[in-house]
């Protein structure tokens, strides 16, 4: 599929020139993000704003942390992980798409990853990066 990233680059532009960092982010919790348009078979965000949903995975500081893109499409194997995230909705978390993100692409907190299921996702994350 060819990917137009006009749109994205302008965005992305706008995100980096805000320099609005949200507060009190933590670990567990699930974000809307603006993920944008990646290459290949990297996850992309959706709608105008290029959003997805994403799960806190390790907090750096306040301008740096590093997160697990999540999907409503349920799927299996070794590299996603289905969880309650308190959203209204079934998460999957797409193991094999972890990464560092700049935190101003946070927009907003809507929901949490129970403790157990955030060990396990831990765990999992753990053996998809054993190399």
């Amino acid at each position: 599929m060819k990917k137009d990233y006009k749109i994205w680059t302008h965005i992305k532009t706008n995100i980096n020139n805000n320099g609005a960092y949200p507060t009190g982010y933590k670990e567990r919790e699930i974000w809307i993000c603006k993920v944008g348009e990646n290459i290949g078979f990297e996850e992309d965000g959706k709608g105008n704003n290029f959003i997805r949903p994403v799960l806190i995975l390790k907090v750096f500081n306040r301008q740096f942390c590093h997160i697990i893109p999540l999907s409503k499409i349920n799927k299996n194997g070794k590299f996603y992980y289905s969880f309650d995230g308190k959203t209204g909705k079934i998460s999957v978390a797409l193991l094999n798409q972890s990464r560092a993100i700049d935190s101003s692409r946070l927009l907003r907190k809507i929901g949490m990853a129970g403790n157990e299921n955030f060990i396990e996702i831990k765990n999992k994350i753990k053996e998809v990066l054993t190399l």
